[in-house]
This record gives C-alpha cells, structure tokens and sequence, in this order.
C-alpha cells in the first residue's frame, strides 16, 4: 500500500526539482543544521528533538529526489550498528523502554545522514557549519565563565565533599552538569585550532582564538578530570598529527627523531604544570587512590554491578538507551549506589548492546582512524579537517572510559559532524577544492 505512495511522490518531487532552476534543498540543509549546531548547547531537549526530527524528514525527501548512490564504510558501520540496535531491542527484557533508546539513536543518524549529503554534495557548507558550531560554543563558555562569581551555594551540588578542593566552584554553563560541559567543549576545541590554522582575515581567525581560549579555560573551570584528560589526548593528537603532516618531506632520520622529541618536551610541560598549579596537580593525585577518592569509590560500585549484567547478557544486552539501564540497573546496584549510566563508554555498549555493539563501535573507530592516516600524506583543503576529526573523536573516547556523557545530545550531534566530515571527504580526490 505505501511503496505506490512513496514511488509516486518520490516522482512527483524529481519533477519539481528537475523543473527548477535552484535546488532549494541543501539551501534548506544547511540553514537547519546551521540552526542546530548553534542551538546544541542552548536550548531545551524539547527543542534538539524538534530540530533532529526536521533534520530526519528533509534527508528522507532529498533522498526520495536524489538517492545516495555510495555508501562509504562509515555508512557501512553505522547501518551495521543500527541493526545490532534493533536486535538488542527485539532481545531486550524491557522492550518498550528499549525502544526510545532506539528511537533516540535514529535521530542522531538523521542528523548525521543529513550533514553527510550535504557536505558531499556541496562542502562549501562545512565552514558555514563550523562557525554556527563555535558561535554558540562561545556564548556558551561566556555563560560558564561568568559562573565562577556567581554565589557558590548554586554550584555546591557538585563539590565533592570529602576532597580538599570541596568549596572550589565548578562551572556547567547552560547544560546542568561540569561533566558534560567539558564533553561538549572538548569535540569543538580542534574546530577552533581548524579555524586558525584555514581561515583567511584577522577577524575570522580572532574568532577562532577567542572560541579556543575561552573553551581550555572553561574546559579547566569543570574540575572535570575525564575532561581534563580528553582535552589533553585531542590537542595532543591534533598537534602531533600537523606535525606528521608538515615534515612528511623531511629526511628519513628527522621524522624519526621530530616526533618524540615534541612528545617528551610536551608531556615534561604538562607534568611541570601539574607540579606548580594546586588544583591540577589535587584532581590528577586523586586519580591513583582507588576507593580513597568518594567518586573513585562510586564509579567502582557501579562497574561492579554493570560488569554482573554483562555477565549475564553477554550478546544482546538489556537494550539500548538510559531508560532500559534505569530499569534493569537497580536489580544488580549496591546499596546507596543509584547510578544513571554504567560511567564508561564500553561498559555501557556492553550493558545495552551485548559483545557485538562494542565490535561494531571499534570497527567504526578503526575506520575512521584509517581515514584521517591517509589524509597524512595527501594534498587539498580536507586534510585538516579529517586530522581534527579523529582529535576530537579521540578526545571524547578517552573521557567516555570513566563517564558515560558520550551518550548525551550535545556530545552525540558533534560526534555526527566530525563523523560527517569524514564520510564525506573520504571520497574527494586529493586535489579537489570546495564546490559550490
């Protein structure tokens, strides 16, 4: 009954878009992932979900007129990945709470599935996105930023209580949570550095600065020690992959010696700075004493309990999303141990999806390692971007060992554009400009 339905309106828009002399819908696209990019961190989860929904039905119309012809093996995994979704769902103890898990994962690869149409069929958009991206990150830190002299008694919720630093304010911006603002901000970072590094003019790239200083300084005002470590893993990689990149002419014996020696200067400053800046130097220490540390000490409750419900769902799970884990969850906790998320990205898509969602993800991530080393050696305007890409993507992995903010929207919608950016320029050729 549909399939007439859709075949007849899929001939009636060719028709419409064949007739007419501008193809209004990567105008529209763009305008709306502008829109949401800018809003990721500014509005409601009301409001992401409005967006996310649009998002979905204008790529399935532009499919309809237009339909993807390749599917690239980012494509390959993250169709591979909603499958295992589904199944897990099928599978999952709690069905109906699985199912917005589901439902959640197919917005963000509408948003995804979107930009990366986009961005192959006209890249110019990738700047336009970009500074959509850093404009709300910027008036996001501003707002955190001017945290620190608001009255501590709204920000003591997330004081530790049994550390030394238990009066230090703790920022959260417009997102309600330290952690989370250090997760939106550590993706976006390398944009910035992007912007420096491609943008013409000194006020786009004033711009850029600006979006970079005020996101290290907020991204430290968290006291985020997973945000901490993954701002340092992606400036890092970010570094040494531009450094690969500009002495990939060089004699063999310099670009063996270049890049440990930037290595080992870079980890003697940092630990320099560990050493003569107090509050880094109390939040890194209490890293290594285990239970000594009260968040240490919850974390490891709640891996106990999740590691107990992969041991007994080792395959398919409990089923996708936060909801199936409230559910299931408090059937394994310790006492006085609520926990929202099992506080680990592969814990968590070990709980949820079982042992081949964890594959599924890794081969992702493979991919799109395997993408950005190519780039290394290449020529034209896309191998920044693909460099930042995994410097972001590598970022967020290494806060998502001990915290499970990777999940939420702000942190999912940038993943699916550096994700985006990877699908789609992996099929320029090497001297391609921007088009459009």
């Amino acid at each position: 009954m549909y399939i007439p339905i859709l075949l007849k309106l899929q001939d009636y828009l060719y028709h419409l878009n064949t007739y007419r002399s501008i193809d209004y819908f990567p105008r529209l696209a763009g305008t709306v992932l502008c829109l949401l990019m800018f809003d990721i961190s500014l509005v409601t989860r009301s409001g992401l979900s409005v967006l996310m929904i649009f998002c979905g039905g204008l790529w399935f119309l532009w499919t309809l007129i237009i339909p993807t012809k390749l599917v690239s093996p980012i494509n390959g995994w993250l169709i591979a990945i909603l499958g295992l979704t589904v199944l897990a769902t099928g599978f999952s103890p709690v069905p109906v709470a699985a199912a917005k898990g589901l439902i959640k994962l197919i917005g963000y690869l509408s948003v995804y599935a979107l930009m990366q149409k986009l961005l192959d069929k006209l890249p110019c958009w990738w700047d336009g996105i970009a500074i959509a991206i850093l404009s709300g990150e910027l008036i996001t830190t501003v707002i955190a930023l001017r945290q620190v002299y608001a009255p501590l008694s709204e920000l003591a919720r997330w004081a530790d209580p049994k550390s030394i630093l238990s009066n230090t304010t703790r920022i959260y911006g417009t997102l309600g949570n330290p952690n989370l603002l250090a997760g939106y901000l550590i993706p976006i970072l390398p944009l910035s550095l992007i912007g420096l590094l491609r943008w013409q003019g000194v006020i786009p790239r004033c711009f850029a600065f600006t979006a970079m200083v005020l996101g290290v300084f907020s991204v430290f005002l968290t006291y985020s020690r997973g945000g901490w470590l993954g701002l340092i893993a992606s400036l890092s990689l970010f570094g040494l992959l531009f450094l690969l990149r500009q002495i990939y002419k060089w004699p063999l014996i310099l670009r063996r010696l270049v890049p440990p020696l930037a290595l080992l200067i870079g980890i003697m400053l940092l630990i320099l700075v560990i050493i003569h800046v107090e509050p880094l130097r109390i939040r890194f220490a209490s890293l290594f004493v285990g239970r000594g540390d009260s968040s240490n000490n919850f974390r490891i409750n709640v891996w106990i309990a999740s590691l107990r419900m992969i041991q007994d769902r080792p395959w398919f799970g409990i089923g996708p999303g936060n909801n199936s884990f409230n559910v299931i969850y408090p059937l394994y906790q310790q006492p006085k141990y609520n926990a929202l998320s099992a506080y680990s990205v592969p814990l968590e898509l070990l709980v949820e999806c079982g042992i081949p969602m964890l594959l599924g993800n890794l081969g992702l991530l493979f991919e799109s390692i395997r993408i950005s080393l190519v780039r290394l050696e290449e020529q034209g305007p896309w191998i920044l971007p693909s460099l930042a890409a995994i410097s972001a993507i590598t970022g967020i992995l290494v806060q998502g060992l001990t915290d499970t903010i990777f999940f939420r929207p702000e942190v999912q919608i940038c993943g699916c554009f550096w994700l985006a950016t990877l699908s789609s320029t992996a099929n320029f050729k090497i001297n391609d400009s921007n088009k459009g």
